[in-house]
């Protein structure tokens, strides 16, 4: 049996490069600020996902 995906689907973020930096976007709207280091980037994206900076 397959696993089923248990992340919110109005908050799937990913990670784009722009130059040296790296952003973290979010579908529902949200961006994190630009980080110099990938991981850190990654860290806010997975943050947002499980509610931390939602309003």
């Amino acid at each position: 049996m397959a696993e089923q995906d248990a992340r919110d689907p109005d908050h799937l973020t990913t990670t784009t490069e722009q130059g040296r930096f790296c952003v973290a976007h979010c579908t529902c709207g949200w961006r994190g600020p630009a980080r110099r280091a990938r991981s850190q980037a990654r860290t806010d994206a997975t943050r947002h996902e499980s509610g931390c900076w939602r309003g």
